[in-house]
């Protein structure tokens, strides 16, 4: 399974990929595309990353999580552009139990966002567009004024 795709996210496909009669507990994460950041209008995302350290990443992430907690996790993270309301990452976990399944996925979003070299650019209603950056005050570092 490959965990970068420029398609549409589909939850139904992740949760089939890891369902198994000995699983009671599914749980879910989706990360999906706001209208706004920091009081700032945001028509759209676009994410690139370094696609084979990402994807090696995100095997191990998986690996990780599955090696930690009994689960069977899926991982799936969006490249290119991203509209408003669609996913741009989701992350499935099946377990025997609800707390295993809840734990895994908190835990492999937290390291997605901190490990997976994948960048997210926003564009703005006025044209302009940033670099989500966390590390800096305003949280984002601009790419171009407005058109």
């Amino acid at each position: 399974m490959s965990h970068l795709q420029q398609a549409t996210l589909h939850l139904a496909a992740l949760i089939e990929h890891v369902a198994a009669p000995d699983r009671g507990a599914v749980a879910t994460f989706s990360g999906i595309v706001r209208n706004h950041h920091a009081g700032r209008t945001v028509q759209s995302l676009c994410y690139s990353a370094y696609e084979p350290m990402a994807e090696l990443v995100c095997q191990q992430i998986v690996a990780e999580a599955e090696a930690e907690f009994p689960v069977s996790v899926a991982l799936v993270h969006r490249l290119g552009e991203v509209p408003i309301g669609e996913a741009a990452v989701l992350v499935v976990a099946s377990a025997a139990h609800r707390g295993a399944a809840f734990d895994a996925v908190r835990w492999v979003i937290d390291e997605v966002k901190s490990r997976v070299p994948i960048w997210k650019r926003e564009r703005y209603a006025d044209g302009s567009e940033a670099w989500v950056d966390p590390t800096v005050p305003s949280g984002t570092v601009p790419v171009r004024g407005p058109s």
